[in-house]
């Protein structure tokens, strides 16, 4: 009995010993008076920011989906939250963007943050601590990993979606990011712009969760039994949060506290508004103007300006927000019409909204609005339009391809759906063993 208490102690020993020698290796950190405070306190502050965009997410998906499964949507938003942080301290940041292999991927160097402390880092950040940077693309990487639990909602099996997390965060996000935002990554080499993640998020979650959707198959039931929202108030939150917490994503990704930054955030609140319009016309004309299209319209066009914030003005966020609202409307009319149960249209608007953003970069982008970006096609430079469209194409391929096999290997290996009676009953009941709310 002693002995076999013993083997059971052996893999938390070396993943103990791993994390020792990690924090061994890291030396001691240096203050450099390179750094800008006012830079440091705005990024700082955006990455508290976006982290709010991960609960928000979850109120977002849960209002969606029925009484019984509401618990579970918000528990894996959460939980993603502490799985990737600790991927991301790990490994995760160092694959992102350690020193480059290739173009392809980072290497282990900054395995454990080994080498990343309080100095800036001038590849990426010369005005803040290294670290600061770290920390704001960590979330990032969470806030993607969120975004695909509206894909696999009511069906999925916790302990499956924790595997599936974690490797999709290093073979997919990992390797993405590093290509796009990296130094040395190919598709950066190439000149391909995302100012704030439309190819890096939003395409590889959008296209991702097409992918996971059709191999987990659709919620039982599914076009027999009403599926419909449980609390829409709760999905005017999130959509309000996620409002909120965008400035720090698509304003915090100037990296400093200046005016770029100020562009970014006038054009994110731009794109939303012109976005949320569009859709409420829509739905009007199809019926009447539904509270939770208005939310769903804004979120799209918070989506499709993301690549953009940082490259163009306001009355090319008033297009592209619009465009967003038209487009991804109809992404999901089209979507439901296939009978496919993608359940929160994360293709729908994460995907069809940031190919539309990344895209619409390569029409409207100006070196006026940032001189360290380039000219689009409305600017004298369609080659910047043909680059776009090469990353959505390699992004949306890759994300899509890599998902599949992911799924499939989880499915062989542990299974991704619960058992049927398990669905009937509820993922806050079978997986969590407590309910949304009390009954009385």
């Amino acid at each position: 009995m002693k002995k076999r208490w013993l083997r059971s102690l052996k893999p938390f020993l070396a993943f103990t010993g791993g994390i020792f020698y990690l924090a061994a290796a890291s030396p001691a950190y240096a203050q450099e008076s390179s750094i800008n405070a006012g830079d440091t306190a705005w990024v700082l502050a955006s990455a508290a920011l976006v982290l709010l965009m991960t609960p928000a997410v979850g109120f977002f998906y849960a209002g969606m989906v029925r009484k019984k499964n509401a618990l579970s949507t918000i528990t894996m938003c959460f939980i993603v939250a502490a799985l990737v942080s600790i991927q991301w301290v790990l490994f995760g940041y160092s694959l992102s963007f350690g020193p480059d292999k290739g173009g392809i991927i980072g290497g282990l160097g900054w395995a454990g943050l080994a080498g990343v402390g309080q100095a800036p880092n001038a590849d990426y950040a010369a005005t803040i601590p290294h670290l600061a940077f770290v920390i704001f693309q960590a979330m990032f990487a969470i806030i993607t990993v969120a975004l695909l639990v509206g894909t696999v909602v009511e069906r999925i099996k916790f302990s499956a979606f924790l595997i599936f997390a974690t490797l999709w965060t290093t073979l997919v996000y990992d390797v993405i990011a590093h290509w796009v935002w990296a130094t040395g990554g190919w598709l950066r080499a190439l000149g391909a712009l995302d100012f704030a993640g439309g190819t890096v998020v939003h395409v590889s979650s959008g296209m991702s969760a097409l992918a996971l959707a059709m191999v987990l198959g659709k919620r039982k039931g599914f076009g027999r039994n009403t599926m419909e929202p449980h609390n829409i108030p709760l999905v005017v939150l999130g959509a309000g949060l996620l409002w909120f917490g965008w400035f720090g994503f698509n304003a915090g990704s100037a990296l400093a506290s200046n005016g770029l930054a100020a562009n970014a955030f006038v054009v994110t609140n731009t794109a939303a508004a012109a976005s949320t319009l569009i859709w409420m016309l829509l739905s009007w004309s199809h019926g009447k103007p539904g509270t939770l299209g208005v939310a769903t319209g804004a979120v799209a066009g918070l989506v499709a300006i993301t690549p953009a914030a940082g490259f163009v003005g306001p009355v090319a966020a008033i297009a592209i927000g619009a465009g967003a609202g038209l487009i991804c409307y109809y992404a999901v009319l089209f979507r439901s019409g296939r009978n496919i149960d993608e359940s929160l249209d994360v293709w729908g608007v994460h995907g069809m909204g940031g190919i539309w953003g990344a895209i619409a970069t390569g029409f409207f982008a100006s070196k006026f609005i940032n001189s360290a970006g380039a000219n689009g096609l409305l600017f004298g430079a369609p080659r910047q339009l043909l680059i776009q469209i090469v990353a959505v194409l390699v992004v949306s391929t890759y994300s899509f391809a890599v998902t599949w096999i992911l799924a499939k290997i989880v499915d062989a290996v542990v299974g991704l759906r619960v058992k049927e009676q398990e669905e009937e009953v509820g993922l806050d009941i079978s997986q969590h063993g407590e309910r949304a709310y009390a009954v009385r």
